[in-house]
């Protein structure tokens, strides 16, 4: 899959750079290891800053959409380091994390996926996800597959929960639905009351994460959502006690029939609380 992906990427360099560019990079791509990492830091001096536009047939799970083109190559010359020796692979990494400024950090969070030994970058990426920089964030934790396939569950809460916090968009983290646990689900109905309590809203996309630990607890919590008024919670409510499979959670849906028809038909779904 990483050559895969590594080959799409090449692909989108090609149609969003010019002739010159491209033969830069293969130039580079070809050098020794202090020579391309040190095309890594000068890439955007002979680089348009172009945003590049790709296919919507993309790679699942990599998407680069709306990248720069300095981004998307800095990536792609990562992936052209030679990984035969560990120790010297690993140094060079760290070099470049160590001295990195924001731009940079943001291609090298974004490579992780990519790199040889992803679990060498365990620590860097679950220190990324206390960043106070929204762009690293960002990097790390949406669109990007590293956090699904490595992070404990401890991380991978607190990367869903510095996401809420944030304000960011919880549907663009990759593995969403499939590392939802029964903690993660505990701390956001806590969270929820301590939002409520301060007369503030919660984004309706959080009970996607609860939905499977339904108990009577929580279900209490889809009550208020329906009782709300909210149009937007009484639908997340809907498709979170939909989904569950709770049949208490069944009974309370039932007495929303309007609601129910539109969840069973498909007629409503996720995707319209993005």
């Amino acid at each position: 899959m990483a050559n895969f992906i590594q080959q799409r990427i090449w692909d989108h360099i090609v149609l969003n750079s010019s002739e010159s560019e491209t033969e830069w990079l293969l130039k580079k791509g070809e050098a020794n290891s202090l020579d391309l990492m040190t095309a890594f830091v000068a890439a955007p001096r002979f680089l348009s800053k172009r945003i590049i536009q790709v296919p919507d047939s993309e790679p699942t799970g990599f998407k680069v959409n709306g990248w720069s083109l300095v981004r998307l190559a800095r990536v792609w010359l990562l992936t052209q380091l030679d990984a035969s020796d560990r120790t010297e692979y690993v140094k060079n990494i760290e070099t470049l994390f160590d001295t990195a400024e924001m731009n940079e950090l943001v291609a090298l969070y974004s490579a992780l996926p990519l790199l040889a030994y992803p679990e060498q970058w365990l620590f860097r990426a679950t220190d990324a996800v206390r960043s106070n920089m929204g762009f690293v964030f960002d990097a790390i934790a949406l669109h990007n597959p590293y956090p699904e396939r490595f992070f404990s569950e401890a991380a991978w809460n607190q990367l869903v929960l510095k996401t809420i916090f944030n304000d960011k968009p919880i549907h663009l983290i990759e593995g969403i639905d499939t590392r939802t646990n029964a903690e993660l689900a505990i701390t956001l109905s806590d969270f929820a009351h301590e939002r409520w309590a301060a007369g503030r809203s919660v984004p309706p996309q959080v009970w996607r994460l609860v939905s499977p630990f339904l108990n009577d607890v929580l279900l209490a919590d889809l009550k208020y959502l329906l009782e709300s008024g909210i149009e937007s919670n009484q639908k997340a409510a809907a498709l979170a006690a939909f989904a569950s499979g709770y049949p208490p959670a069944d009974t309370l849906l039932s007495a929303y029939p309007e609601l129910k028809k539109s969840v069973s038909s498909g007629a409503l779904s996720w995707a319209d609380l993005e």
